[in-house]
């Protein structure tokens, strides 16, 4: 059973890539992934703030405002003790490429252009085979159109391409009001692969304090099917690889994955909540299912089931919506019938 599959140009034993996690943050996490059965690394994300406030550019900005606005300390987590500094970053992508046989894909995170962007040089020298550039960035100012987001998010690829010669993925999230045409953006500024999709992850109320504070809630399965409509869409239309995270729990969510026409799965909650044990139980079930259908390979499956091979593209678009609500019925009683 060949299940190997190439991303960014990288040669890889399976399609299962554990994403950005707290798992990656030790050398020892790394290792234990690579023994599990992965067939490349996602490192935890490097954040455009963490960068900025080595060289001082956040502590001088909420100096600034400290007058004003007292509370603003509390607006960020402590930058100086979040997850490791970027050298210790750094130290840690040498290492790995030193003693794992698997690639290391870098991980940065951040919106807008500046110095930071240098990073992604010091990435590549420190060992990376690739960058996942994870842009998160939430249009808040009313007065700011779609089409000035767009340009944002494409000046930062342009500039880390313009600083790297290793393959660039970036990860984005769904909302954007044409995602068709900012993919194809994405490929023309130079991406490698697109990761679809980001979760944004979403803030609570506390109501006994009275406090809007962070929350996270891990994924399931069903978290999966947007992203799997996407690639559905966009394959064999734009000139990338893709990569499926958000919603990546079982051997079937994989096989939908490359099925839809992704080059690999990635996951992280399955990963935090079962154990990285649980990679090669999936590797198990993809074999054991491939065989049982006679499919000798991953390359076999992977786009059979995008828009341009099934034999009713329009279940992609608006015709799958209506039979969705048409889906559910009730009988004469008023009991609803699946």
């Amino acid at each position: 059973m060949d299940l190997s599959t190439t991303y960014m140009g990288l040669k890889l034993k399976n399609p299962i890539v554990p994403s950005a996690s707290p798992l990656s943050t030790t050398f020892s996490g790394i290792r234990r992934m690579e023994d599990a059965g992965a067939s490349a690394i996602v490192m935890y994300s490097l954040f455009e703030e963490q960068i900025n406030f080595e060289s001082h550019w956040i502590d001088h900005y909420l100096s600034y405002n400290t007058n004003a606005y007292a509370e603003a300390l509390d607006y960020y987590p402590d930058l100086g003790r979040y997850n490791v500094g970027p050298d210790e970053y750094l130290n840690l992508i040498w290492r790995a490429k030193q003693s794992v046989d698997i690639p290391i894909i870098g991980s940065l995170n951040g919106v807008s252009t500046g110095g930071w962007i240098e990073y992604a040089r010091k990435i590549e020298e420190a060992g990376a085979d690739g960058l996942e550039l994870n842009l998160y960035y939430i249009p808040t100012q009313t007065t700011q159109d779609s089409a000035s987001v767009e340009s944002m998010y494409l000046d930062v690829l342009r500039d880390v391409k313009r600083t790297i010669s290793i393959p660039v993925a970036v990860k984005v999230g769904p909302f954007f009001s044409a995602f068709g045409h900012m993919a194809t953006q994405f490929a023309d500024a130079g991406a490698s692969a697109l990761v679809l999709f980001n979760r944004f992850y979403q803030p609570d109320f506390n109501l006994d304090t009275l406090e809007v504070e962070p929350h996270l809630v891990l994924s399931n399965s069903n978290e999966m099917r947007l992203p799997l409509r996407w690639v559905a869409i966009l394959y064999g239309r734009v000139p990338v690889d893709f990569a499926i995270t958000s919603g990546v729990h079982t051997h079937l969510d994989v096989l939908k994955g490359l099925m839809a026409g992704a080059n690999v799965t990635m996951m992280a909650s399955e990963l935090l909540r079962n154990g990285v044990e649980r990679i090669g139980d999936i590797l198990g079930g993809m074999s054991q299912w491939m065989e049982e259908r006679e499919y000798e390979s991953v390359e076999q499956m992977q786009g059979s089931m995008s828009q341009i091979n099934v034999a009713e593209p329009a279940a992609f678009e608006r015709a799958n919506y209506m039979k969705v609500l048409q889906s559910w019925r009730m009988d004469p009683t008023g009991v609803l019938l699946g």
